[in-house]
Order: structure tokens, then C-alpha cells, then sequence
């Protein structure tokens, strides 16, 4: 009797692995949507044109990417939590919906901790400390020198309140004791054409828009904000390195997919997305404008939404930023 029973138990068992086993062996047996969340010709909709086309290789699927602008990404994430967890929709994820969105916003359509599972990691993209060439700081620990001389008087450019661009400004403000002025602007293209102009003093720009102005002089570059310093610009320290020790300021992204997606397709996503951001044309194509390749399983991804929601969480709540 108890043998029987052993045996109906894993007949049970087997049962209910095998539809996700099969689905796994099965996929992808259809074009596969990557949505990003953001309008096209950011740095994030850049990384999702050129993870597809490697999926899409490894996956032998045609992978399309659309944008679905809206709401600081929550519009276009939305759509993706509400679709069916079988591996065709996926997100074009930054680590900002998860660790910024929730607490800036009143209201959010999704809850991305549980609504979203993760898929894979692919790259992390730094900002770079610029000042306009009349601002005398020539480095950071002069500049928070400058800044606690002349209280409120220096002002830090952004592409929105609630931006990592933004908020990138505040833990530096928060960890320097420093006063700096902030003036968003809707979206980075005005404000970095004010900071050229000298309107504002200084910016925590993403480093792929910021590379081409610092190598012709047009702006000074004095800290990047990242763990480590960046190929393309080895002499510039961290901002950590110049005196603000444990300075961290990053933005991951990466794909991720309904909740409730089969471990078995996820896995299958994961292998190509790593393969994928590993090989030498997606690194030629990313790595020269400053992205840093950190493709990784979807328990790595998980461990750097964790770190970024305990790091981002109390800078936002002592900046009083609020999106509605």
C-alpha cells in the first residue's frame, strides 16, 4: 500500500512539472515583444534594440521591441505586469521603476516587486559630474568646498524630479552637507542645453550623452558616479575616490517578465540574454558609449533591485521629490 502510494505522489508530481518542462522545450514557437517603457533613442530603448537582435539569434524568433511611453515608465510597465506570463512580453526593465517609482509616486498602477519576475540583468549605465567651464571647482572636494562657501548658490540641472539625474544630485547633497539649487527641466536635451549655456552651474548627466562634450572641452568633468571608474574616461575618478567615500550612484538595466512566467521558458530566456550581452557585437556596440556589461541570472538581478530600493528610498523621502 504505502509503495502505491509513493508511486501516485510522484505520478502527481511529475504531472504538474511537466507543462512548464514542455513549455520550455516548446518556446519560443512565436515573435517575442520586448516593450520599453520609455520614448525611443534613450539609453534604455538603445540596450533593448541591441539585446533583441541577439535574442533573436539565440532564440530563433523574431524579437521586436515598441515603446510605450508614459508616467516615468509605469504606463509601459503596466501593460507588460497585466500581460500573459508566457514568456512573449517582456520589459525593458531600469532598476528605477523598481527601487524609485514606488516611492515617488502616490499611485502606481503595478506593484513591481511582485507583478514582475526577473530575467536577467544586462548592463549598468553610470552619470558623470560636469560643470560648465566658468564654475572654478576643478575637482569634487573643491566643488563641496565652492558649495559650502556659497549656501543655495549653485544649481544642478535635471531631466525631471524623481530622474536618477536628479536623484543622483540629492544623495550627493545628502552625503556632502551641501546646499545646491535644483532646476528640472523635462527631459535631458533642455537641461544640458541651459548648462552649456551657463544658466546652471553643474549636472549628473548619463555618460553616454555626456562623453562627446567633455572630450571637446565644452564641459569639465569631475567624478563619475558609479563603483569604479569608467573606460571612457580613466583619468576622471569616482566621485567616492575624490572624496565622498561611499558615493554610489548606478542604474541597471534589463528584462523582465510577467509573474508567474514558467521557471523552465525564463531559464531559456536567461542563457540567450546572457549569451547575448556577453557576445562581441552587443559589447561593440554598448561598452564604447559607456555601458557596463553585468549580464547575470535572475537571483543576481533580484540581489541589485534590493540594493537600489534600500538605496534610493531615503534619498527620495528626504528630497520631498514627488511625481503627482
Amino acid at each position: 500500500m504505502f509503495g502505491c502510494y509513493r508511486f501516485a505522489t510522484m505520478l502527481s508530481l511529475l504531472a504538474c512539472l511537466m507543462p512548464s518542462a514542455v513549455m520550455g522545450q516548446q518556446y519560443p514557437s512565436k515573435p517575442i515583444r520586448i516593450i520599453v517603457p520609455y520614448p525611443p533613442g534613450g539609453a534604455l530603448d538603445v540596450t533593448a534594440r541591441a539585446i533583441a537582435v541577439e535574442l533573436s539569434k539565440r532564440l530563433d524568433q523574431t524579437v521586436v521591441v515598441e515603446n510605450r511611453a508614459g508616467a516615468g515608465g509605469n504606463q509601459g510597465s503596466a501593460e507588460v505586469a497585466r500581460s500573459a506570463p508566457d514568456g512573449y512580453t517582456l520589459l525593458a526593465f531600469t532598476s528605477a521603476i523598481h527601487a524609485i517609482n514606488p516611492v515617488l509616486y502616490a499611485k502606481m498602477p503595478f506593484d513591481p516587486a511582485k507583478d514582475l519576475s526577473p530575467v536577467a540583468a544586462l548592463v549598468l549605465l553610470n552619470n558623470v559630474l560636469v560643470v560648465h567651464p566658468s564654475v572654478t571647482a576643478s575637482s569634487t572636494s573643491e566643488l563641496i568646498a565652492l558649495a559650502k562657501s556659497q549656501p543655495g548658490k549653485l544649481t544642478y540641472a535635471s531631466s525631471g524630479s524623481g530622474t536618477t539625474v536628479h536623484l543622483s544630485g540629492e544623495l550627493f547633497k545628502l552625503m556632502a552637507g551641501v546646499d545646491l539649487l535644483h532646476v528640472p527641466y523635462k527631459g535631458s536635451a533642455p537641461a544640458m542645453s541651459d548648462l552649456l549655456g551657463g544658466h546652471v552651474n553643474l549636472m549628473f548627466e548619463n555618460i553616454p550623452a555626456a562623453a562627446p562634450l567633455i572630450r571637446s572641452g565644452k564641459l569639465r568633468a569631475l567624478g563619475v558616479t558609479g563603483a569604479k571608474r569608467s573606460p571612457l574616461f580613466p583619468e576622471v575618478p569616482t566621485i567616492a575616490e575624490a572624496g565622498l567615500n561611499g558615493y554610489v550612484s548606478t542604474v541597471m538595466y534589463g528584462l523582465v517578465a510577467p509573474a508567474g512566467t514558467p521557471k523552465a521558458v525564463i531559464d531559456r530566456l536567461n542563457s540567450a540574454a546572457i549569451q547575448g550581452a556577453n557576445s562581441k557585437e552587443f559589447r561593440e556596440r554598448l561598452e564604447p558609449l559607456g555601458y557596463e556589461i553585468i549580464a547575470g541570472t535572475p537571483e543576481a538581478m533580484a540581489e541589485i533591485l534590493r540594493t537600489e530600493t534600500s538605496r534610493w528610498a531615503p534619498v527620495i523621502k528626504a528630497s520631498g521629490a514627488r511625481a503627482d
